[in-house]
């Protein structure tokens, strides 16, 4: 792509970032799908809330491949579409959680049925980490925060982590996807400790 005219005109950017929006809502387009035809199986409030965390997930990861993409590639339109990913994984994830409560969990005696189970203990950490992420996503919030929003937007190596221990520590008999996707998390993070170093991926660090 790098030298290439027409990767650098408005209308191919637009396109593209058009295509990247629209595979990132194909896992609500085809759970809407799934409801509608009542295919979810025995268990649909199970299954909303799988695929809804997974989607979150696999989106998460999606935003760590755009810089070594856009190193590899010397195209910058990879990074144009990264902070449209995190929102969408944010998206995702604040599904998951409302379905987790409503299907799942329940509403009552939160806390006690929380501190029981680990794996909710990581999750809820995951999902904290990225509302501040979320909530200064905008240019605005780019300009006012300077240097502290890279520091801060690093919280996102540590979230992405602890989502993945999050679904490990759920899985019961396959855990073949999960740690295929453990793998990808543990090159791109290897990838950006070569490239910035141990500062470079601290959370409030500068570096």
């Amino acid at each position: 792509m790098p030298g290439s005219r027409w990767s650098g005109h408005p209308r191919f950017l637009l396109a593209f970032r058009l295509l990247a929006a629209l595979l990132a809502s194909m896992p609500f387009l085809f759970l809407v799908s799934n409801i509608a035809a009542q295919s979810l199986g025995p268990d649909p409030g199970q299954e909303v809330t799988e695929l809804l965390g997974l989607a979150a997930f696999q989106l998460l990861i999606a935003t760590l491949c755009m810089t070594p993409l856009k190193r590899w590639t010397g195209w910058s339109g990879w990074i144009r579409i990264r902070r449209m990913l995190g929102l969408f994984a944010f998206f995702y994830a604040t599904l998951h959680v409302l379905a987790f409560l409503q299907f799942i969990l329940g509403w009552t005696d939160l806390w006690v049925t929380f501190t029981k189970r680990p794996y909710i203990v990581a999750g809820a950490l995951s999902f904290l980490m990225l509302i501040p992420l979320a909530l200064t996503s905008t240019q605005g919030m780019m300009k006012r925060l300077g240097r502290s929003w890279k520091q801060l937007h690093k919280l996102v190596y540590p979230s992405i982590v602890v989502a993945w221990v999050h679904f490990i520590w759920q899985a019961r008999s396959d855990v073949g996807e999960m740690v295929f996707y453990g793998l990808a998390i543990l090159v791109l993070l290897a990838v950006r400790w070569k490239w910035a170093g141990s500062r470079g991926m601290i959370p409030f660090v500068r570096g």
